[in-house]
């Protein structure tokens, strides 16, 4: 019986596959933006709330000489913001909200900051011109007016930042609106009422005259036809 020949098999050569790398493709990239754009279109999400100055009158500086006075703006953890214009007293400053130191602040949706205007101090601590909380929802209309007796008035813009009504504020301001309109139409009508009150007793007071001055013509007439008749009879 015939052997069956040895067969040997070649090693074939291991060929090296390298991992395909992970790449993202531009619209898969845009896709995921779409959440980010979405949330940041949301107010209150993404959207910063900032506060700049408008304007400011400074009523007294605290150093000798107003020329040499250091004005600027902090707030709690915050860099200081100096107003390089603000020098002189009883002189109204007005910013038009683009100039290189603004803005002065951000703001959370509902959360205030501790802010105030300063007074550097080359002797001792800065001075003080006032220190208040600044909160989003005291802006109207994207206005807030802060004023502090005797020290200074500034106006701040913040066009993201409004008041917050809730549900309980917004019940009690329609009941005030409709006590008002219900005293306004009380007053309208006692209005009314008087007017027309007066105009019927003068209308009768007027009749009344001329029912007299008929009347004492009318007895007036018959007294003289009474002496007409006399004269006639002595006549006879």
């Amino acid at each position: 019986m015939a052997a069956c020949p040895a067969t040997t098999h070649a090693s074939s050569p291991i060929i090296m596959t390298s991992l395909p790398r992970f790449q993202i493709s531009p619209h898969c990239f845009c896709l995921l933006l779409i959440p980010f754009i979405f949330l940041g279109s949301i107010p209150g999400t993404l959207s910063t709330k900032t506060v700049r100055l408008r304007s400011i009158e400074i009523f007294d500086t605290h150093e000798w000489l107003a020329s040499s006075a250091t004005v600027y703006f902090h707030c709690n953890g915050e860099n200081k913001t100096i107003l390089p214009d603000v020098k002189e007293n009883h002189f109204l400053y007005t910013f038009k909200g683009e100039e290189s130191w603004q803005p002065l602040t951000e703001l959370d949706n509902k959360k205030c900051k501790r802010c105030g205007l300063y007074e550097m101090d080359s002797i001792k601590s800065d001075d003080i011109f006032d220190e208040w909380e600044l909160c989003p929802d005291e802006f109207i209309n994207g206005e807030y007016e802060h004023i502090k007796d005797m020290e200074f008035i500034a106006t701040f813009i913040c066009n993201e930042c409004k008041p917050v009504v809730n549900s309980t504020q917004a019940v009690a301001n329609k009941k005030d609106e409709e006590k008002r309109m219900n005293v306004t139409m009380v007053v309208i009508i006692s209005a009314l009422v008087s007017i027309a009150a007066t105009a019927i007793t003068v209308t009768a007071y007027k009749y009344w005259q001329k029912r007299k001055r008929e009347q004492d013509q009318a007895r007036f007439l018959k007294l003289f036809d009474e002496g007409d008749d006399i004269e006639d009879e002595l006549s006879l």
